[in-house]
């Protein structure tokens, strides 16, 4: 499952600009969990997470149901490129 394929493809028509979106996949201490992170400009992470968080919720409900089919737990967090440590 590529996980970072079907995040892009949830996020990229929600965001103004596409280029700017990176997605990573981040070190987790369990087998079985994949911790996704998405980083753009901070317009658009205030799309992705939405009022209330209810656009990041639903995203992150989408891509868990695909993880629990493959056995996995994904986690996903939204930064902006000026919140974001890129080192």
């Amino acid at each position: 499952m590529d996980v970072e394929k079907l995040i892009r493809d949830i996020v990229d028509p929600l965001v103004d600009n596409k280029d700017a979106i990176m997605i990573r996949q981040m070190p987790s201490g369990e087998e079985n969990e994949i911790i996704m992170l998405v980083i753009g400009e901070s317009n658009d992470i205030a799309r992705l997470i939405g009022r209330g968080g209810s656009v990041a919720d639903s995203i992150r409900k989408v891509v868990g149901v695909a993880g629990k089919l493959n056995d996995k737990r994904i986690r996903i967090k939204f930064e902006s490129f000026e919140s974001a440590n890129l080192e």
